[in-house]
């Protein structure tokens, strides 16, 4: 398992736009209208916190197995965001403009993710 770490989860570019996704849907999420605060809103929030978050608790594992789990929960974490966020723009709540960044990164993460998972299989 170290041949792919770094000294500290901060230091992975996947947490690092994990974090910038998280960020991001936030605004985003500041768009909805009031009354989707504890509804869409806080879905798009805590699928976009989760991200990160287990990226950074698999770091914290013991074993690969462990690590490569919470990889894939921060992978379908990312698949969640995207779907709510694909929601709100039909709902007419956010423009896809708006959205547009927002989707990119929620790919690139899931790419970074599937990637450092067949890595993880591979060892």
């Amino acid at each position: 398992m170290t041949d792919y770490r770094v000294g500290d989860y901060k230091d992975l570019v996947v947490w690092k736009r994990g974090m910038e996704m998280a960020k991001s849907a936030y605004l985003l999420s500041h768009k909805l209208p009031r009354e989707e605060n504890y509804a869409l809103a806080d879905q798009i929030r805590r699928s976009s916190v989760s991200i990160p978050s287990n990226i950074a608790e698999g770091y914290g594992r013991s074993s690969s197995k462990d690590y490569a789990r919470f990889l894939s929960m921060a992978r379908g974490s990312s698949y969640e965001l995207e779907t709510q966020i694909l929601l709100s723009i039909d709902l007419g709540y956010i423009s896809e403009n708006d959205a547009q960044n927002a989707l990119a990164m929620c790919k690139e993460i899931a790419r970074m993710l599937t990637r450092i998972l067949q890595k993880l299989q591979d060892q």
